[in-house]
């Protein structure tokens, strides 16, 4: 199965609009970090290696939004650090959702009990918490025993009382296309979570962990046989079909940097969420004083191995609303 109808449809108006306006480049979500510091320290992740200071600051309110406003993009994923940590991230969410935005927050969900009183069930708001494998690979991933259960815990309670939830899933060379499908399987039927997104892991440069990320080939076998069967349309998957053919192998895709820009304490990164060469103070000095022919595989040797949502979804996307057919065959997947 493919992305929520909602979404669908939004994204839809969202990318035809573009079109009219004869705009190449623009965001379709925007990664947002209000905050770098975070309660974990996962192995794939190097947010909290930044320096002592920056960990301390808190994105203020208008900045948070006004960034969102800025960019003009539909969609926005909260994301850190651990946004939970943030005093005002429930502020922030709220003026969003006021604007019409769609929110994902991403979480470990630790917090999530302490600070789910802050928050109300909106059509537009989606809890994204970070499910990292089932319980041995997850609390290995995120150092911290027991902290699967607690994550499947505050997913329950979110569930009770009326709210969405989409899991987030990232891989890595240690797991095999039966640890996928346990998983996806575990929180699709199990848990029953609204939706899930998976991730082939990146090889972050900041990230403590270098030695298990996967590589181009690696995650097309990965997910070539996770997908076997027709296991790939059962789960609720929120993705295109496009970028799950890219993912396994079916087809190639180039990057769009520029697609899902990311926005945090810093400003905006150049060129996107993953690469760090400097960062913008405006939107329009990100979009208009990049050079985004330089990105990619084949072009940057560090887009060699990359297969991430945030550079090849929007590309799926656009490749989706630009075809009848990859239309229709999207809707028929919802």
């Amino acid at each position: 199965m493919a992305m929520p109808l909602r979404q669908s449809i939004r994204l839809g108006a969202f990318l035809a609009k573009q079109k009219l306006l004869r705009k190449d480049k623009f965001a379709i979500l925007v990664e947002l970090e209000p905050l770098f510091a975070c309660n974990l320290k996962c192995g794939g992740c190097g947010k909290i290696q930044q320096p002592a200071h920056l960990l301390k600051q808190r994105m203020p309110v208008q900045q948070a939004v006004g960034a969102v406003e800025e960019s003009g993009a539909p969609m926005v994923s909260i994301a850190g650090g651990e946004p939970l940590m943030h005093p005002q991230i429930h502020e922030i969410t709220r003026i969003l959702l006021e604007r019409n935005k769609i929110v994902f927050l991403c979480t470990n969900a630790l917090l999530l009990p302490k600070h789910i009183h802050k928050f109300k069930p909106h059509r537009n708001f989606t809890w994204m918490v970070h499910i990292d494998g089932l319980a041995e690979k997850h609390d290995a991933s995120v150092r911290k025993e027991g902290g699967f259960q607690a994550a499947i815990d505050a997913i329950e309670l979110a569930k009770s009382k009326g709210f969405k939830v989409m899991t987030n899933t990232t891989f890595f060379n240690t797991d095999t296309p039966q640890d996928v499908i346990d998983v996806l399987d575990y929180l699709n039927d199990v848990v029953k979570v609204d939706n899930m997104q998976l991730s082939p892991g990146y090889a972050y440069e900041k990230a403590p962990d270098q030695e298990h990320f996967l590589g181009v080939q690696q995650t097309r076998e990965l997910f070539k046989k996770a997908f076997a069967d027709g296991r790939r349309k059962k789960w609720r998957l929120n993705h295109s079909p496009v970028f799950l053919d890219f993912i396994e192998g079916k087809r190639d895709l180039e990057c769009t940097p520029w697609g899902i820009p990311s926005y945090s304490l810093l400003g905006w990164q150049r060129p996107c969420y993953l690469l760090d060469d400097g960062y913008a103070k405006t939107w329009r000095e990100l979009i208009e004083e990049t050079d985004w022919d330089a990105f990619g595989r084949g072009k940057d040797p560090r887009c060699a191995n990359c297969m991430a949502h945030c550079g090849y979804e929007p590309t799926a996307v656009i490749a989706t609303t630009s075809s009848l057919k990859e239309t229709i065959r999207a809707a028929v997947s919802i």
